[in-house]
């Protein structure tokens, strides 16, 4: 009886000691300042972007580790190019990435581009993970969008060149630009055409990713 008291009173500070540190996880990262350098060697890479933009650009990237503190290990794609960029920039700075990684997510999040992805599926199924939970962050429903999230939206509403441009309306993707993707079907669930997934077999291309990071 001792033995079973003891392994449930275990059991109860287990679960409690996790749920404090998630909630100090995503609190550090609510409060997490991007230091001053990494903002601007940004502005070096992407001229001309309004303050306003660039703390879109920012609240995106932090939207993205919310994320990938919620997958806890899973892979999620970056649907994002300059969030992508934001997000390589602050990497260079290494001392201070790590401390950020450590205090976000106990450990270091590795940034994986498409090349290196060690299955064809991962990417596509990366980008799912992340349409789920960037959709249900911001009130949406990922199976039935009527707009898209933050970090989905962004490249085209910045007018990002060679960024990955997203449309609730699959219809116009057949006469768009190759790096324009139908987001209404990636949250369907199906295991064969959501996502954008042309079956062309390399997994980046067809979802609109450029990398992501969540695994180990």
């Amino acid at each position: 009886m001792k033995f079973l008291l003891f392994g449930l009173l275990a059991a109860t500070l287990l679960v409690a000691y996790r749920k404090w540190l998630r909630n100090r996880r995503i609190n550090y990262l609510q409060s997490y300042v991007l230091p001053d350098a990494v903002l601007a060697r940004f502005r070096e890479q992407r001229t001309g972007l309004s303050s306003e933009q660039e703390a879109k650009v920012r609240d995106a990237l932090f939207q993205y580790f919310h994320i990938c503190q919620l997958v806890r290990g899973k892979f999620v794609s970056m649907p994002s190019q300059v969030v992508d960029e934001l997000w390589h920039t602050f990497i260079l700075f290494t001392r201070n990435y790590e401390r950020f990684c450590g205090g976000a997510f106990g450990r270091f999040l590795h940034h994986t581009p498409v090349e290196a992805m060690s299955t064809p599926t991962l990417a596509t199924d990366g980008i799912r993970r992340t349409w789920y939970h960037a959709c249900r962050l911001e009130g949406i429903d990922p199976k039935q969008p009527v707009r898209l999230p933050l970090l989905f939206a962004l490249d085209a509403e910045l007018g990002i060149s060679d960024g990955f441009h997203y449309t609730l309306n699959c219809e116009q993707t057949a006469t768009s630009s190759s790096n324009t993707f139908c987001a209404s079907s990636i949250g369907c669930g199906s295991s064969s055409g959501c996502g954008g997934d042309s079956g062309s077999g390399d997994g980046g291309s067809s979802c609109g990713s450029s990398c992501g990071g969540g695994g180990d």
